[in-house]
């Protein structure tokens, strides 16, 4: 991982989240073009400012850094909502989960055909 890593996984996140560099500098306290300037590769986010960062676009650094996950701010959103349920409805939910993942196995081998 290097500072590429950081400026594209920001501005994906940022897209995401459906602000624009402008939007999340403000947001942030900073003018209007700090966004830009980290995305453009002439400034990094110091390690503070990179937490608020997290923060704001609904995700944690761990998350952030994790490369396999393309959708860090909704498994966040689902590992929260999940936190506040019922054993019996947990295991349902692993159920459905576990029969989509197995559709899409089916789909993709399908695709590759």
């Amino acid at each position: 991982m290097d500072d590429n890593f950081v400026r594209q996984r920001i501005t994906e996140l940022r897209i995401k989240k459906g602000v624009s560099e402008y939007k999340m500098s403000t947001d942030l306290g900073h003018s209007k073009s700090y966004i830009q300037s980290i995305s453009s590769g002439r400034a990094l986010p110091s390690l503070s400012e990179f937490i608020f960062m997290c923060e704001y676009l609904g995700t944690t650094p761990k998350d952030f850094f994790d490369e396999a996950d393309a959708e860090p701010i909704l498994v966040r959103q689902l590992c929260n909502t999940v936190k506040e349920m019922p054993d019996k409805d947990l295991l349902a939910l692993i159920n459905i989960a576990e029969r989509l993942r197995e559709k899409q196995h089916i789909v993709d081998t399908l695709r590759n055909c």
